[in-house]
């Protein structure tokens, strides 16, 4: 499923995106008025291969969800038993992201990739329960590689069936107490830059925890012999190892989720530092996927601005988020949807009988 996927992934049209740029340009209102929607509205041309775009909607979110070895580690003061709680939470409409969904009509799916306990059935929740939270990435491999990839599938499949329902934009969610310390520690192998740089402190750590954070993801690298690899994670089997390594379950289901809309030319909303470290593994995977993805927010995470940099994505907006959950993504989604209107509905100088600023 995961070759068949990426088989199935095209780059951005170069002729959607010529014509959406000069479609843009001839639109009534001086040109870059719009800033960065004008990019998103171009970007989504070149993605679907058509200007103007299919408009982004409905959309769906998926929150994928998980548990992690490392919090055995105490990088965080939050008890593990809060991410079925969360869980509970999602799927009862209590949580930040139900409520933002409400607000954008979009609806919620969750998703049990990895979550340390037994979940009962429930509407809206979808069991692709790879284990029971992963090992401990400072000790050894999170994963094994075979568990990574068929996480990477759980995301293919849910992605496959929310299009299938018709969804036309997709929008990262996760939740997994600890998953900041497997993002921090994805994100240093994947762009090569040192721990201290892209650990933040999640929850809210204090100083100390803050400390021992950084040393824990540092020691994660070097136990699962990942220092300064970033160079050859172009190649597909070291990203599959390097996920596998320090990744979580989540990780893996939101880079399937990301190469599974990239296959469909369904753009996907990427959330905070979590789906920035999932879509460096997509990007290692096949370049072309983050040719379909848009940066819904800069996460307060230092990590996420890193990852945001390495893949060549510039965050719509930065409200100093960083609760994760899908929040930012949802934020974001009526501004793509308002990106894209404007190649729809605006009219052009000539067919407005407007006329022009002198060249």
């Amino acid at each position: 499923m995961l070759a068949e996927t990426l088989a199935a992934i095209r780059p951005a049209d170069p002729v959607a995106l010529a014509e959406a740029r000069a479609h843009q340009d001839r639109l009534t209102k001086p040109r870059g008025s719009l800033g960065a929607l004008e990019d998103v509205a171009i970007r989504l041309a070149g993605a679907a291969g058509a200007s103007p775009p299919p408009m982004p909607e409905p959309a769906a979110l998926a929150i994928f969800a998980a548990d992690h070895g490392v919090h055995a580690r105490g990088v965080t003061p939050w008890p593990q038993e809060v991410t079925v709680q969360m869980v509970a939470n999602f799927l009862a409409g209590g949580a930040v992201a139900n409520a933002f969904a409400v607000q954008a009509g979009v609806p919620v799916t969750v998703v049990d990739v990895g979550v340390a306990a037994d979940l009962p059935d429930a509407p809206n929740l979808v069991k692709r329960k790879i284990g029971y939270g992963t090992a401990d990435l400072s000790q050894g491999p999170a994963m094994t590689v075979d568990q990574a990839v068929r996480a990477l599938e759980a995301g293919i499949l849910v992605a496959r069936d929310l299009v299938a329902s018709g969804a036309r934009c997709l929008i990262t969610g996760d939740m997994g107490i600890a998953n900041t310390t497997a993002s921090a520690a994805l994100i240093s192998v994947f762009t090569g830059k040192d721990p201290a740089e892209v650990t933040g402190r999640g929850t809210g750590i204090d100083d100390e925890t803050y400390e021992h954070k950084v040393d824990v993801v540092r020691e994660a690298v070097r136990v699962n012999g990942l220092s300064g690899l970033s160079a050859g994670l172009s190649a597909p089997s070291e990203a599959l190892r390097a996920l596998a390594a320090v990744g979580g379950f989540e990780h893996a289901a939101i880079a399937g989720f990301i190469l599974c809309g990239a296959a469909a030319r369904v753009p996907v909303i990427l959330d905070g530092v979590i789906a920035g470290a999932a879509a460096l593994v997509a990007a290692a995977l096949d370049p072309a996927a983050i040719d379909h993805c848009v940066a819904g927010h800069r996460s307060a995470e230092p990590g996420h601005a890193a990852a945001l940099t390495h893949l060549g994505l510039r965050p719509l907006v930065d409200l100093e988020l960083r609760l994760g959950e899908g929040t930012g993504g949802l934020l974001a989604h009526p501004l793509v949807c308002a990106a894209v209107r404007v190649l729809h509905d605006v009219a052009t100088f000539d067919s407005a009988g407007v006329t022009e600023k002198p060249v």
